[in-house]
């Protein structure tokens, strides 16, 4: 083989080891922008589960407390009729007690 030839085959190696260790830095780029984009992903996803758990969280307690107002006013309007109905009865209830008392 020849002087010339033997350069030829170097520089074809080094030609080679150079864009074999300059795929292998962008092979190591590339899989650090994928990481760096995933946790950037996994981050906006954990954030908007958060954000999302909170406003149904927030709907749950506007039912809860929209019910709770409906009882409230159920229970006030229900107190509210038999107090009606107690008085009503009243009259009659003291007039049966004092009629009970007079005649023993």
């Amino acid at each position: 083989m020849s002087l010339e030839a033997i350069e030829k085959v170097t520089q074809v190696e080094a030609e080679n080891k150079a864009r074999k260790a300059a795929a292998e830095a962008e092979a190591q780029r590339i899989v650090a922008d994928a990481e760096r984009e995933g946790l950037a992903l996994l981050q906006k996803a954990r954030t908007d589960a958060a954000e999302s758990g909170k406003e149904l969280l927030r709907q749950a307690e506007a039912k809860a407390a929209e019910r709770a107002a409906e009882i409230d006013r159920a229970s006030q309007a229900e107190a509210a009729a038999l107090r009606e109905t107690a008085g009503q009865h009243l009259e009659e209830a003291a007039e049966f007690i004092v009629g009970r008392v007079v005649k023993h």
